[in-house]
Formats: C-alpha cells, sequence, structure tokens
C-alpha cells in the first residue's frame, strides 16, 4: 500500500529493552499526536540516541524517527531539542525525564 499508517503494526508485548543500562536521557516538554502517532518534543539531556532505540517511562515504546528544526535527522546528542516519533503512547509529564535503551 502507498501509505505507512495502513501497514500491519507489532503488538506491544514485542517491545522489550535489550540493554540493562540506559544509553541517554530526554527530557520532554511536550506531547502532542500526529497521525495516531505520539510526538514528545524535548531536549537530550545525556547520550545519543538514534531511530530504532526505545523510550521507557511507565511503559516502552521504539522511536521511529527523529526530527530537529522540521527536518529528519539520523541521530540525537546531548543538548539537541528534537521532536521523537514513537510506535506506541508513553504516557508521559511535562518536565518528566524518560530513558532511552539500545534496542
Amino acid at each position: 500500500m502507498p501509505f505507512g499508517f495502513f501497514r500491519k503494526t507489532k503488538k506491544r508485548e514485542d517491545t522489550n529493552i535489550a540493554s540493562r543500562k540506559p544509553v541517554g536521557r530526554f527530557r520532554v516538554e511536550k506531547s502532542l499526536k500526529v497521525f495516531s502517532r505520539q510526538v514528545l518534543i524535548g531536549e537530550v539531556i545525556e547520550g545519543l540516541i538514534y531511530p530504532g532505540y526505545k523510550v521507557k517511562g511507565k511503559s516502552v515504546s521504539p522511536i521511529m524517527k527523529i526530527e530537529r528544526d522540521h527536518r529528519r535527522v539520523d541521530f540525537a546528542v546531548a543538548g539537541d531539542r528534537v521532536a521523537l516519533m514513537l510506535e506506541y503512547e508513553v504516557p508521559c509529564e511535562e518536565g518528566e525525564e524518560l530513558e532511552i535503551y539500545q534496542s
């Protein structure tokens, strides 16, 4: 199909964290819904974040895409203000710090 949002997605139960130690931290400034996906806007506090890594808060979700200044980027480093598009919703509040784990 030509549209990505019609594709089947994995079930939430399939999302596990492989690493024991977080590779980064992300501070949430705002949470939005875009095309039925959650987008977290905020700052990378420490570490390096790639698409495919997982965000852990009250639940876990893979990062599908990272954008900086409305442009897709391959990674984000400490100090970057970015938007993370997630596969699943992660309940979080403004100012909350989420851990980032390698897949």
